[in-house]
């Protein structure tokens, strides 16, 4: 249950990596059009003729502050978009949409429900008797003041939506509406409800929020301390942006009122201020103390701790470990980037990470107390410094007092790190054993060390992170890269690769496969009717990091026994199945034909097995025998089925129908139902 949960939150975790990829851009372009288009930063620098009011310059610049304003005041509907597509485990575009349509949805419904209740008036302003700030236009819709929550809970509602539905088959009169298409309608439909929900159960949230964020910012400096302990304690297992998110963005990191409207979040305060610079007289170090702090041990602190694993290195290692630690502390200075850095030290000496998180954790506290104001888009490097630190001025931001605080950080963190390598012999780059290589680690080093753990521990786990089925066909075709687009129809793999020649036909037979079909740059591999699924765990393995690795075979599944028994299909007259005869009926009516004519070699060759071939002159397929209907294929040209005395019977309609996506057929049976001969004992 812990595994788990601890999963989801990495998902969850790893989803919002998109919306918040886009916050580097708009904050630059916020930063430089805000900074440039300020009288005082023009007149002091002496720019007016360049960036003054009516010069094109200074035309650019405004444009680029709203552009980038336009960003941060989207966020709940770009958080909606990104989580549904970092959630969904297939068809994302689809989730993306869906979330798109669902926030809407949702933020009318609330808006219907605020004007039932009069808190909307008719004329479309909010009623006297309203708190203030609870109410805001959301995308030009009046709503309640969800902030990015809102664009999360449409976000993961969305997503478990498509996971659930995006496959779904529907009855026959409705089939139009089934697969991907059914997600947006009852997302639509989810929502309209999730919004009258909100409306109902928002206020006490935003209570409960406000009340938490007033622990927070009511526990002064320590808060700040604590906040920055566990942001820091996170990052190994990627759990981080779940924790900072809600100070950054929603009023669990404060609220203010900035040019006339409510905001919520430090780094929206901050952003909003910016934009209003001219009326500010200091940023809010309360807004920014979620992140201000970080340019202290950013820019400072772990370049002294990286030249302290230099010094440490052996003589013989200074060189190749001196490179490598130089680029990770250029890297973290400039773009506050600690993962190379932070990673190396956590893999060989858990201790020095100890260090670095209470050393971090009061740096946070640190730049609260000396009131210290400057933003970030993303992470505390030397550009944003520059862009929301220097250039805003120090009257505004206090940056100055960053260096000499800095300064001191980076001796504290040399000699700890010094002296704990030296002491205790950790292996830190350079001083790994003579037989091992000089590397900085990464994230996906422990990631790879875990998911070994895990398959060392755990067979089922292994069998299913890495299955060795799927990987034989993986290899069969080339690998993934060559690998170009995988698809399948009634019994065959259709994979479209980079290369033929790549291609290993043995390999693939050796895997099951009946019989290899090469068409160009096109692969058919015949499985039979179990296809459908060996294409699913295909996909899977292909976008596990297993696959990476066409030579490490780490499941313990054996490839024959993933592969049943071939099938028995397109009945014969009569058929024997484990001593027992029956007999199957025309399965259409119009002229049989000798399998051997058909023009697809899968059937002519046998490549399935026996069969019967008729050319209709009715457009309807009938059941061979009584049975169950083990299958109908989406695209509804084929239908799997399991006579009474168990024999599988494959029903395919013509050559590449497959290519039509279920266009010109329809259904009248359904997954598991029971089906009779028609005409009980007459042939047809």
């Amino acid at each position: 249950m812990k595994d788990k949960i601890f999963s989801v939150l990495q998902r969850v975790g790893r989803s919002f990596m998109l919306p918040i990829a886009i916050l580097p851009v708009a904050g630059l372009l916020l930063g430089i059009g805000s900074s440039f288009t300020n009288a005082t930063t023009i007149e002091t620098y002496g720019l007016t003729s360049l960036l003054g009011n009516g010069t094109i310059l200074h035309a650019l610049l405004v444009i680029m502050n709203k552009v980038g304003s336009a960003v941060f005041d989207n966020l709940p509907l770009i958080f909606a978009v990104g989580v549904a597509i970092g959630m969904a485990k297939k068809e994302k575009e689809v989730s993306a949409l869906s979330a798109v349509i669902a926030y809407f949805v949702m933020n009318t419904a609330i808006n219907a429900m605020l004007t039932i209740t009069g808190q909307i008036l008719e004329n479309g302003e909010i009623a006297e008797s309203v708190l203030e700030g609870t109410i805001t236009s959301v995308c030009g819709i009046q709503s309640l003041q969800m902030g990015v929550f809102g664009g999360i809970i449409v976000g993961l509602g969305v997503a478990a939506l498509h996971n659930r539905f995006y496959r779904i088959q529907l009855p026959n009169a409705l089939s139009f509406f089934g697969g991907t298409r059914f997600v947006p309608i009852i997302s639509t439909i989810v929502y309209m409800f999730v919004g009258i929900l909100m409306y109902f159960v928002w206020p006490v949230v935003q209570n409960g929020i406000y009340a938490l964020g007033g622990l927070v910012t009511g526990s002064g400096y320590v808060g700040t301390l604590i906040f920055g302990l566990i942001k820091r304690a996170l990052i190994p297992f990627g759990l981080h942006h779940v924790f900072y998110m809600p100070f950054w963005q929603t009023a669990v990191g404060g609220t203010m009122e900035v040019a006339g409207q409510m905001v919520q979040g430090g780094q929206n305060i901050f952003f909003a201020q910016l934009a209003d610079s001219a009326n500010v007289a200091h940023f809010s170090a309360d807004a920014t103390r979620y992140f201000s702090g970080e340019f202290i041990f950013m820019i400072f602190g772990l370049p002294g701790a990286a030249l302290a694993m230099y010094h440490c290195a052996k003589p013989e290692k200074k060189k190749a470990a001196g490179g490598l630690l130089l680029s990770a502390a250029l890297a973290c200075m400039a773009t506050g980037i600690t993962e190379p850095l932070e990673f190396s030290f956590l893999f060989v000496a858990p201790a020095l990470f100890v260090v670095q998180v209470i050393l971090a954790g009061t740096a946070y506290m640190i730049a609260h107390i000396l009131n210290i104001a400057v933003g970030l888009t993303f992470s505390g490097g030397l550009l944003d410094f520059f862009l929301f630190g220097i250039l805003q001025g120090n009257e505004k931001t206090s940056w100055m007092l960053v260096i000499p605080v800095g300064i001191v950080y980076f001796l504290l963190y040399y000699f700890i790190f010094s002296f704990l390598i030296k002491k205790f012999d950790f292996k830190t780059p350079g001083r790994e054993d003579d037989d091992t290589e000089t590397k900085l680690y990464t994230k996906a080093d422990v990631n790879e060390r875990k998911a070994a753990k895990d398959v060392k521990n755990s067979d089922e786990k292994a069998g299913s992170v890495a299955d060795e089925f799927s990987q034989t066909i993986s290899r069969g075709l080339g690998g993934k890269a060559n690998i170009s687009d995988v698809d399948c129809c009634a019994t065959r793999l259709r994979v479209t690769v980079n290369d033929a020649s790549k291609v290993m036909d043995d390999m693939l037979k050796a895997s099951g496969a009946s019989g290899v079909i090469h068409k160009g740059n096109g692969v058919q591999v015949i499985y039979g009717p179990k296809v459908s699924v060996i294409k699913s765990d295909l996909e899977d393995f292909i976008d596990s990091p297993y696959s990476d690795d066409p030579d490490s075979i780490i499941g313990t599944e054996k490839a024959s026994d993933k592969i049943e028994e071939k099938p028995q299909t397109e009945g014969a007259e009569n058929t024997e199945t484990n001593g027992k005869t029956i007999t199957l009926y025309s399965h259409m009516n119009g002229t049989a034909v000798k399998l051997e004519d058909v023009e697809d070699e899968v059937f002519s060759q046998k490549i399935l097995g026996e069969g019967a071939a008729v050319e209709p002159s009715e457009g309807k397929l009938y059941a061979p025998c009584d049975g169950k209907i083990d299958s109908v294929f989406d695209t509804k040209h084929a239908v799997n089925m399991v006579s009474d005395d168990g024999v599988e019977i494959l029903l395919h309609i013509g050559i590449d129908t497959v290519k039509l996506g279920g266009q010109y057929f329809e259904a009248h049976v359904s997954d598991g139902q029971e089906v009779l001969v028609p005409f009980s004992s007459v042939k047809r």
